[in-house]
């Protein structure tokens, strides 16, 4: 047991496994929009930095299927200690 879950009340450990879920839902949804949508390439090309473009799929497809297990693992450990 980590001394995070050793707390008296629990609420860091309530806050540590809400801030995951929340920060990992976010990851998920921006990685997907970033996939899913022209929204990276139009702010890039905004920025100058079109010459990025094609390298966008070996960046964003992995970091969406890592971010996508995290969201699995945080709503596991969430529902795990709620339910």
């Amino acid at each position: 047991m980590s001394n995070i879950d050793k707390t008296a009340d629990g609420s860091s450990a309530e806050k540590s496994r809400d801030r995951l879920l929340i920060l990992s839902l976010l990851g998920t949804a921006f990685a997907a929009l970033c996939c899913f949508t022209p929204f990276l390439v139009v702010l890039l090309g905004i920025v100058g930095l079109s010459a990025v473009v094609g390298y966008l799929d070996v960046v964003l497809l992995p970091a969406l299927g890592v971010l996508v297990l995290l969201t699995i693992y945080a709503i596991w450990r969430w529902l795990r200690h709620t339910g």
